[in-house]
């Protein structure tokens, strides 16, 4: 418990690169959280009106708490749960059309963007080799 609470409090000691990749991965989320609200209630729902399926933005909310704080953990998981939004993106890109097929691009390439980034955050900010969880 203690190192989840000085991993977001060493936040500020974190080189650059980890940073950036933060960033990319909170704007990511918080885009694509974004995409999937309008997506499914206004922009090309499957029902006019709105559908059900904007309820697949719920599970994206839950990791963005500690993306917005840079907690390594969360980051980790996070990356396994976007492979879903990743997947459904390229299933509706290459099977609906029209509206549907840009916003399904735009769900890839965000999708994408914040697994690049979790992974890359991830490994930045990993424990070093040398020393143990004691020190």
């Amino acid at each position: 418990m203690s190192d989840r609470r000085t991993a977001s409090a060493d936040f500020s000691a974190l080189p650059r690169r980890a940073k950036l990749a933060n960033l990319a991965a909170s704007i990511s989320l918080i885009a694509l959280i974004a995409l999937c609200l309008a997506w499914e209630l206004r922009l090309a729902p499957l029902k006019p009106g709105g559908s059900w399926l904007v309820l697949k933005t719920l599970p994206l909310l839950a990791p963005l708490f500690g993306i917005l704080h840079g907690r390594r953990y969360t980051h980790q998981w996070a990356s396994l749960l976007i492979l879903a939004y990743l997947a459904e993106g390229l299933v509706r890109a290459t099977t609906d059309s029209g509206p549907m097929r840009v916003m399904a691009g735009i769900e890839v390439l965000l999708a994408t963007a914040f697994f690049v980034a979790t992974v890359f955050y991830a490994r930045v900010t990993r424990p070093s080799a040398g020393t143990t969880a004691a020190d």
